[in-house]
């Protein structure tokens, strides 16, 4: 049974293109299937509270459309590739077991490529994990860095050196199994029959979507949403999401409420540019061009889906 994913830059119309898709399915459109459900592949949609900035979608849907991998973890815990690989792996053998069709949908390149690819993990080790940071702290990130140079220089060519904590997962995996982690890197190479289908908008759409949906997330209560996670406790990963990482600056006083709302569109706007480069670099993804000005749910062909599903 095939598996569809539905992949591209932020804002770019992902949801109503799946829920689209599903809605056409329960209407005969694909008669091998009797229904779908959705697996989430956004990193931050995995964290429970964190619903406006990521603009989940609304319970009302979750209500009509099954969907997987939302709402999965607390926001004090640090997400985890290999665990969403486990965890949607097994979604997807449940969707499967029903009839029903998979399909992928997210920004999230890392998790879209754990699940559909053929990837292995290397284990962790806290300890070393650790002991480098604190070297990264003691000596330098550029220090840091230059030993991942020595000894992996694949991967030192890919990694910033401010980019702290990849260079010490980096260094870890070396440690834990003498092999360089750009060997680890995978192929190409789906685990089960796939179709991938990103949606693309032209850069000035892009660009308005996300400003006018910033405006409308500071409305709905970003900085509410914000403050609470912020009370709760919130982990590393889930205080440098894209949204809430300038609304946290906000509520401490060091931006203005326009100048949040600027920094945001700016940090999602360059997001939606890394999403874009990513999954770019994928030949197998098939691009719909969506119409952003006749609306996200109605600007796209869902033949070439359907045709996928057949």
């Amino acid at each position: 049974m095939t598996i569809i994913a539905i992949v591209g830059a932020t804002a770019t119309g992902k949801t109503a293109a799946s829920l689209a898709l599903v809605r056409a399915i329960r209407a005969g459109a694909a008669p091998r299937y009797r229904d779908a459900e959705i697996i989430n592949a956004d990193a931050m949609q995995l964290y429970r509270g964190m619903d406006i900035g990521t603009a989940k979608v609304e319970a009302e849907v979750r209500a009509e459309v099954r969907h997987h991998q939302l709402d999965v973890l607390d926001v004090r815990e640090e997400a985890s590739v290999a665990a969403y690989q486990r965890h949607a792996r097994s979604d997807i053998a449940a969707i499967r077991s029903r009839g029903h069709l998979p399909i992928v949908v997210g920004g999230s390149g890392l998790y879209v490529r754990a699940l559909l690819d053929e990837i292995d993990f290397p284990g962790t080790d806290a300890a070393i994990r650790a002991r480098l940071e604190a070297e990264a702290e003691r000596d330098g990130p550029a220090a840091l860095h230059a030993r991942l140079a020595a000894v992996d220089p694949v991967s030192a060519e890919r990694l910033h050196p401010a980019n702290v904590r990849r260079v010490v997962r980096a260094l870890e995996v070396f440690e834990l199994t003498g092999r360089p982690f750009s060997a680890t890197m995978p192929r190409r190479r789906y685990v089960a029959p796939t179709y991938q289908f990103g949606c693309a908008l032209e850069a000035d759409v892009l660009a308005a979507r996300i400003a006018s949906r910033t405006a409308a997330m500071w409305r709905a209560g970003l900085a509410e949403e914000t403050e609470q996670l912020m009370a709760a406790g919130w982990g590393r990963t889930a205080a440098k999401a894209t949204g809430y990482a300038q609304t946290a600056a906000y509520l401490r006083g060091e931006l203005s409420a326009e100048q949040a709302r600027e920094a945001i569109t700016l940090a999602t706007r360059q997001l939606a540019k890394k999403q874009s480069t990513w999954f770019r670099a994928d030949p197998r993804i098939t691009w719909l061009e969506m119409n952003g000005a006749a609306g996200a749910s109605e600007g796209f062909d869902l033949a070439p889906m359907l045709e996928a599903c057949s």
